[in-house]
């Protein structure tokens, strides 16, 4: 048999993972959590283990993989520099942990990737950024990309900061796109149409947009412009959005204060 994968934390991201591990076959799987919900002890069974804490784990893994909340794993990192330090490859994705802090806890031996999925992961829709620490080995980095896989598209960055970057853009965007769902269904509303119409008009109007995003290779710019008619209703709407001080410089802003609290994170 194989030997098992190591799973800290199994709360919404960790959860996506391990199911995604499931229906690849990727098991076995040994899984730390405190609260483990309903869903998670029925699937507890001869491929998921439950252990009750660090200390229960063997020391012959295929990986660590720490998907806690960057508060906490700075508390609970070091209950596993005995894992890290026995040549186990240690993927996290705990926005804003460096590797620097994460050597520090594990020491300089140990071989991190880090990780950043986002929420779309939990239907196979994501995409997750990954960084390599210069001892990861290609197989670490080829393992992280199976497992990372599970959730949807993977992508490497060559710069540790660029993880930053990816968290304001990737791991936080999908709270920009719901927000926009929210501000669009509003002014539906406030043009007058029902509540329901409007619910239904702005979320399946996202959706379809996104559908078309993953069907057509074409620019985004190219297809909003196949939307937009000279002198029409689209044309309007985008004299607003994209004034001076409309859309762009707003999510430029957004993108950068989420940047630099990822920054701040890593402290």
């Amino acid at each position: 048999m194989a030997a098992p994968l190591l799973l800290i934390g199994a709360g919404r991201m960790g959860g996506a993972l391990l199911r995604g591990w499931l229906a690849r076959g990727l098991g076995p799987v040994l899984i730390i959590e405190t609260n483990p919900s309903p869903e998670l002890k029925r699937l507890a069974r001869r491929d998921v283990t439950l252990l009750k804490n660090i200390d229960d784990a063997p020391r012959r893994l295929r990986a660590c993989v720490i998907a806690l909340k960057p508060q906490i794993l700075k508390t609970e990192a070091a209950r596993l520099r005995a894992i890290a330090g026995s040549g186990v490859p240690m993927i996290s994705i705990a926005a804003g942990s460096s590797i620097k802090l994460m050597s520090k806890a594990w020491g300089n031996s140990a071989r991190i990737i880090r990780a950043m999925p986002n929420t779309p992961g939990s239907i196979g829709e994501g995409i997750s950024a990954l960084y390599a620490a210069p001892n990861a080995t290609p197989r670490d980095r080829k393992l992280a990309e199976s497992l990372l896989a599970a959730l949807g598209e993977t992508v490497w960055v060559k710069r540790e900061t660029d993880i930053d970057a990816v968290t304001a853009v990737s791991g936080s965007g999908p709270a920009y796109v719901f927000l926009m769902v929210e501000c669009l269904e509003e002014a539906a509303r406030k043009e007058g149409l029902p509540p329901s119409v409007a619910h239904r008009l702005a979320r399946q109007t996202m959706i379809g947009a996104g559908a078309l995003l993953k069907v057509d290779d074409a620019p985004a710019e190219a297809l909003r412009r196949n939307v937009t008619s000279p002198h029409g209703t689209t044309e309007a709407a985008l004299g607003v959005l994209m004034a001076k001080d409309g859309l762009a410089p707003l999510i430029k802003r957004a993108v950068s204060a989420a940047r630099r609290r990822a920054r701040e994170l890593a402290t």
